[in-house]
């Protein structure tokens, strides 16, 4: 591979359910790397199968409606094994679903896998709350939280793609 050769990148976001947190990260995603012109994969799922096929939880459907994203017809899945080597980046949007990433994750995984906030500077280590019993306004902090890290994620594979 020369360094004029780039591997398309290609991210997922992974919460427990796929219902609430990386759905929200997926879209904040999209959106970010649409408006910077960066030609990424984005995708979501869950560590665990309590949600696979079910829409995001109406809460976050209202919340990226709030920002101009219909992610209705998104559906839940569950991360598999070939999700290690399919995806470049993988990020846990707390520490049990990392924890959980790292016990699966397959000897011949490709995939950098952190938590969400890690690619925020001064941010490090942060999970992002788990809005689902918290109320409506832990929606809007979850946005707030997945659109900070979307933009850091986009600048970096724009910043690692220049020769």
């Amino acid at each position: 591979m020369t360094s004029s050769d780039h591997v398309r990148p290609a991210v997922l976001f992974v919460c427990l359910g796929n219902i609430c947190r990386s759905p929200l990260a997926e879209a904040a995603f999209r959106e970010a790397a649409e408006k910077a012109g960066l030609e990424a994969v984005a995708d979501s799922a869950g560590t665990s199968d309590y949600h696979v096929g079910a829409p995001p939880d109406p809460r976050s459907v209202d919340t990226a409606r709030d920002a101009g994203i219909d992610i209705s017809h998104y559906r839940g899945r569950q991360i598999e094994a070939a999700d290690f080597t399919r995806f470049t980046h993988i990020y846990a949007m707390d520490h049990q679903n990392l924890r959980n990433l790292e016990a699966i994750k397959p000897a011949e995984a490709t995939a950098h896998v952190a938590l969400l906030l890690d690619a925020v500077a001064g941010r490090e280590g942060v999970a992002i709350a788990d809005p689902y019993y918290d109320g409506e306004d832990r929606f809007e902090d979850t946005w707030a939280d997945a659109s900070e890290a979307a933009d850091a994620i986009v600048s970096q594979l724009l910043a690692a793609s220049r020769p």
